[in-house]
């Protein structure tokens, strides 16, 4: 496997690589708008961590306080050329790391109905198994004690 970078963006430019991954990843393949894509959420306050190949950016997500206890996860992109090579694993484990520094306990995502397994084996959990609608794509409620 190649020598991946991971970097937990806080700069601006850094920033600029998680957009990048989801302006490719989602815009791009999934015809999403980037007014659809880039949210409230999208500002000071929200963490994201970066893969980079070879200073690349190929893979992103982020996360933001729901309370002093929990956090959303979620924007789990991996560009489509770089998908099966464990790179969403890679970046979900290192959110996870960071949170945990951080101090909260609880993360909680909505997962695509075809990501559930691929989060239940990182040891998410559904807490409601209603589908919920996030612009295009059917989710399911999920969530993980850290």
């Amino acid at each position: 496997m190649e020598k991946i970078e991971i970097i937990r963006a806080e700069e601006e430019w850094q920033r600029a690589g998680a957009y990048s991954v989801r302006i490719q990843g989602m815009n791009r393949q999934y015809h999403i708008s980037l007014r659809d894509e880039f949210d409230e959420h999208d500002c000071d306050g929200t963490k994201y961590i970066v893969l980079l190949d070879e200073g690349y950016p190929i893979a992103t997500c982020r996360f933001y306080p729901l309370s002093t206890s929990c956090v959303s996860l979620g924007r789990v992109v991996v560009l489509p050329e770089y998908r099966g090579r464990n790179l969403g694993r890679l970046v979900i484990q290192e959110a996870e790391r960071w949170i945990k520094e951080i101090g909260y306990k609880r993360i909680v995502i909505d997962s695509r109905t075809v990501a559930v397994k691929f989060y239940e084996k990182l040891g998410f959990s559904i807490t409601d198994k209603e589908v919920i609608k996030s612009g295009d794509f059917d989710c399911i409620r999920m969530s993980k004690e850290i």
